[in-house]
C-alpha cells in the first residue's frame, strides 16, 4: 500500500542509496573522478583498482551500509499488520536504495553496479543466506582473481541457497532472489564479454597499490 509513510521511507531509501561514496571519496581525497578511470564504474571494485585499498575499503563498507540501513527503515512503519507486509516493504526499500546507487541524484545519475549496496540489502533481510553467498564470492575470487565473475557466481547461487538450503517459502523473497541474479548478470554484460575475450582485469587485494602520476597525494 502506497501510504504517505511508505512514500517518505522509499524517498529516504533512495537518497541513502544515492550517496556516491566512490565519487565523493575520489574527488575529495584524490582529486579524481573514478568514473573517468579504470572501468568507469563508480563502485568499490573500480576504486580498489584505481585508488587502492586505502580508498576502496571505506567505499565498500559505506556502500554495504547504505543498503543495510535502507532496509532497516522498515521499522519506522507502524502500519504493517503481518510479517509478509514487513518483508515486502523491506524488499521495496532495498530495491529503491539499489536504484539510488545505480542512478544517484547526487552524481548526475551515473552510479555503480550496486553489488556492495545489494549485499547490504541481503545482509539485512537474509543474513545467513548472504553469508553463504559471500563465501562463494570469496572462493571464486581466490581461484579466479576476477571480482566480476565472483559477483555473478554469488548472485546466481543466492536463489539456490534460499530455496534449497533455507527452504524459504515466501514468494516475494524467491522472486527477489531471482531478480538479483538477473540484475547482476545484466549489469555485468560488458564484464562477461571481456571474460570471454580474456580481457577482464584481475584484482589482487593483497598487493599494495602503487601511486601513479594521475593521482593526487593527500
Amino acid at each position: 500500500m502506497l501510504t504517505l509513510t511508505n512514500i517518505l521511507l522509499l524517498t529516504g531509501a533512495y537518497l541513502l542509496g544515492s550517496i556516491p561514496t566512490a565519487v565523493w571519496i575520489g574527488k575529495c581525497f584524490y582529486g579524481i573522478d573514478v568514473r573517468e578511470h579504470g572501468s568507469g564504474n563508480a563502485g568499490a571494485t573500480n576504486v580498489f583498482r584505481v585508488l587502492g585499498k586505502k580508498a576502496g575499503i571505506p567505499v565498500l563498507l559505506i556502500d554495504i551500509l547504505k543498503g543495510f540501513l535502507a532496509v532497516k527503515l522498515a521499522y519506522f512503519n507502524n502500519d504493517l499488520t503481518d510479517s509478509y507486509q514487513f518483508v515486502n516493504i523491506q524488499l521495496a526499500l532495498g530495491m529503491t536504495s539499489l536504484a539510488g546507487h545505480i542512478f544517484p541524484i547526487f552524481a548526475s545519475f551515473r552510479g555503480g553496479k550496486g553489488i556492495a549496496t545489494l549485499l547490504g540489502v541481503v545482509l539485512a533481510i537474509l543474513p545467513y543466506a548472504a553469508l553463504i553467498s559471500i563465501g562463494i564470492f570469496l572462493i571464486v575470487l581466490l581461484i579466479s582473481g576476477y571480482v566480476s565473475l565472483s559477483s555473478m557466481a554469488a548472485a546466481v547461487s543466492f536463489p539456490i541457497v534460499i530455496v534449497f538450503i533455507f527452504k524459504v517459502k515466501i514468494p516475494s523473497l524467491i522472486v527477489f532472489s531471482v531478480l538479483i541474479a538477473i540484475l547482476v548478470l545484466i549489469t555485468h554484460q560488458k564484464n562477461i564479454v571481456r571474460l570471454f575475450r580474456k580481457q577482464e582485469s584481475k584484482v589482487n587485494l593483497f598487493k599494495k597499490k602503487k601511486t601513479d602520476s594521475t593521482q593526487t597525494k593527500l
